[in-house]
């Protein structure tokens, strides 16, 4: 897997796709463990259907729970504009989530307003980064809750 340099992926879409496909492949060949930066964090796989294509589009994403609720970041390290999963389940939000060797359909909710900044500090005590990465940008970081259907 590439070195975690959230700059080097802020606006360089195929950086990110490259890192993105060592971290399938560390997904797929230790049945969803994840080393490196993503050490002790849950790694998910989210395929949504693309906005724009209809194709699936598989995402590894990091994974906090917190209060009962499976919750991920549409980050992008900070980057002025949201990761292309976070359109992709706005605009389609059911997919399939896979949890090591297991898969699940989900809904995807996008937390909004109060519950969302309520979240955030929660977000932020438990991975500290994100908080770094919201100080970055102008835009709020979306935060979305997978609810298994």
């Amino acid at each position: 897997m590439s070195e975690f340099d959230p700059e080097k992926f802020m606006e360089n879409d195929e950086a990110l796709k490259e890192f993105n496909a060592g971290i399938l492949e560390e997904f797929r060949a230790n049945h969803g463990k994840i080393g490196g930066i993503f050490e002790g964090f849950d790694v998910v796989l989210l395929t949504a259907k693309g906005a724009r294509s209809g194709l699936s589009r598989l995402t590894p994403l990091v994974s906090l729970s917190i209060d009962g609720k499976m919750v991920v970041i549409g980050s992008r390290g900070g980057a002025p504009k949201d990761p292309a999963w976070v359109h992709n389940v706005r605009a389609n939000p059911q997919g399939q989530l896979e949890i090591g060797t297991h898969k699940y359909e989900v809904t995807v909710r996008e937390v909004r307003d109060e519950e969302r900044d309520a979240l955030f500090d929660k977000v932020v005590v438990m991975a500290p980064n994100y908080g770094e990465y919201q100080a970055k940008t102008t835009r709020v970081i979306p935060l979305f809750e997978l609810r298994p259907n």
